[in-house]
């Protein structure tokens, strides 16, 4: 089944380990067969792995774009979701971080990574509730 992807002008695309940059004008690009591929929007450079979440979604997008390698940024993602399990009892982020898990057990990457995005989205929202609301939660396993 091909996929369509639409594109922004100017905006870049990694495919197969190609990085590619959209000319003038949006355009799309159609997906004939199975590929590996990021938006711009989804690349994740290494010093913007800062937080808990973060660094799991960066060792994930690592091992989704080099799957050639995909054990040498397993064990790094095993730490941190280890780390991230032991330090939370929020049910949503425990069950998310299983959901994660199995899909990277069966190497299925990328709905692992829009699940993580997800949490990441509901980290950063902990993240800025005042203290005493029970913003720690995450922010303990910070480090």
């Amino acid at each position: 089944m091909a996929l369509k992807i639409n594109i922004k002008p100017g905006e870049k695309i990694v495919i197969n380990g190609a990085v590619i940059t959209m000319g003038e004008g949006a355009s799309y690009i159609v997906l004939q067969n199975q590929a590996t591929f990021l938006r711009e929007k989804d690349i994740m450079q290494q010093e913007e792995a800062n937080t808990p979440v973060r660094r799991i979604y960066f060792s994930l997008m690592l091992m989704y774009l080099d799957q050639d390698n995909y054990q040498n940024y397993y064990n790094e993602y095993m730490d941190r979701m280890i780390e991230l399990m032991r330090s939370t009892t929020l049910p949503q982020v425990r069950d998310t971080l299983m959901v994660m898990f199995r899909d990277v057990q069966e190497r299925r990457f990328f709905p692992a990574l829009k699940a993580c995005k997800a949490l990441m989205k509901f980290e950063e929202e902990l993240m800025k509730m005042p203290a005493e609301a029970g913003q720690t939660e995450l922010a303990r396993s910070k480090g």
